[in-house]
């Protein structure tokens, strides 16, 4: 009998390159029949930039692409959810909320939950159906750490608080997934009787890859992906396309950009230097890497935020997985990956300037021998280590566990 998987998701957008391309897509390759229980915005779904999708997607149902697509309000959900901050005892009035609710009525054998909401709707969903003689298995997929222990936006009791609440959760949740070993070892820390596995934010091995020549003057960055208040600093992007002008043939280019309802302005004597792909079909970023040399990922305000500095984001994998060596400040597990791999180079200060983008953009323009190892070696890493296929496999190997079967893929 064909087992069933239930996502629940509070926040994220239902295509997801995480979410739906690559693990719900791959739990349908694996024989499970899966479906989705995803919000709408103001009665739309929504797309990565946030904008209402208005033209398609409008059934409360569907089926898409052979996963099962079913939709809730957000707005109705997020009172009822928020209960989580409230005593243990008062958790089954939040219980009462579309997502469990909707969760509930799947009757799956499997729940894989994406925030730290959507947790809180699967533990409403495993009492529920426990009271009804079902047993399921609760997957928490950890994307970053709810809560950030640094963030110091949040006020130091709302920050305990969600931490308490998150270890009761922990202590019904059958298996953790995360996206790096430092917030694996955060949660093992925790609680060392959690079984965690590392599922990067891995891409599928680009196929008719071609390695990089860097045998032409022209120097071009790239920076893929959102760019909001902590994201892809766009004053950052400016000043180091000003400066590296001045002195090569340097050019920068954006795949995806600015949320819905942003946008960034580009000064007349830089329009010529900054290229703007607005967002892409996410199988076809491999193609808009081709004349890519280097990627960019900046991250500020470390001290702030422990998330930052645990950070593997789809970006980093994106760029290697394209022969693209990546620049990074001093983030701890992006500068221990790099460093391990040889494939980037890290400015070596937490709080990395413009200015300091800009040498060492300089200084790999000068040193081309250098930037052809790290893309071979970036490549590489990709292909022996870290794709999606690799990935794939742990993510088979953690429902084998749940399912009591032989574990035969572990990588």
């Amino acid at each position: 009998m064909v087992k069933k998987v239930c996502m629940l998701v509070s926040e994220h957008p239902f295509l997801d390159s995480r979410i739906y391309k690559r693990e719900a897509k791959s739990l349908k390759k694996l024989g499970y029949a899966v479906t989705m229980v995803v919000p709408r915005k103001g009665g739309y779904l929504f797309d990565i930039d946030g904008s209402p999708i208005k033209d398609k997607f409008l059934e409360k149902r569907f089926v898409h692409e052979g996963i099962e697509i079913v939709t809730y309000d957000y707005e109705e959900s997020r009172t009822p959810l928020s209960k989580v901050l409230s005593p243990e005892s008062q958790w089954e009035q939040g219980f009462n909320n579309p997502l469990t609710e909707l969760g509930v009525a799947q009757d799956a054998d499997f729940y894989h939950v994406h925030e730290y909401l959507s947790l809180f709707a699967g533990i409403g969903v495993k009492r529920k159906l426990k009271r009804k003689n079902k047993s399921i298995k609760l997957i928490y997929d950890s994307h970053e750490l709810t809560p950030d222990p640094f963030d110091s936006r949040n006020p130091e009791q709302l920050r305990k608080n969600l931490k308490e609440k998150l270890l009761l959760m922990l202590k019904e949740t059958d298996y953790v997934i995360t996206i790096s070993h430092s917030i694996k070892s955060w949660f093992l820390s925790q609680d060392p009787s959690l079984q965690v596995e590392v599922i990067y934010n891995s891409p599928p091995l680009a196929q008719g890859f071609t390695p990089k020549t860097f045998n032409k003057n022209r120097m071009v960055m790239c920076y893929e992906g959102n760019m909001d208040y902590k994201r892809g600093n766009k004053s950052k992007i400016l000043t180091i396309t000003d400066i590296c002008s001045k002195s090569i043939d340097f050019h920068f280019k954006i795949i995806g950009g600015t949320r819905h309802g942003d946008s960034i302005q580009i000064p007349e004597h830089l329009k010529n230097k900054i290229e703007l792909t607005g967002w892409v079909d996410y199988y076809a970023i491999s193609a808009h890497m081709k004349n890519v040399d280097v990627g960019w990922i900046d991250y500020e305000d470390l001290k702030d935020s422990l998330n930052r500095s645990y950070a593997m984001p789809n970006k980093f994998f994106s760029y290697l997985n394209n022969g693209v060596p990546v620049v990074v400040n001093r983030c701890h597990e992006m500068e221990t990956f790099i460093r391990s791999h040889r494939c980037g180079l890290v400015i070596d200060k937490k709080e990395a300037t413009a200015e300091d983008y800009a040498k060492a953009i300089l200084y790999l323009s000068q040193n081309k021998a250098l930037l052809k190892t790290m893309s071979i070696n970036a490549r590489k890493v990709m292909e022996d280590i870290y794709s999606w296929e690799k990935m794939e496999n742990r993510l088979k190997s953690v429902y084998d566990q749940l399912s009591g079967k032989e574990v035969l893929y572990f990588t």
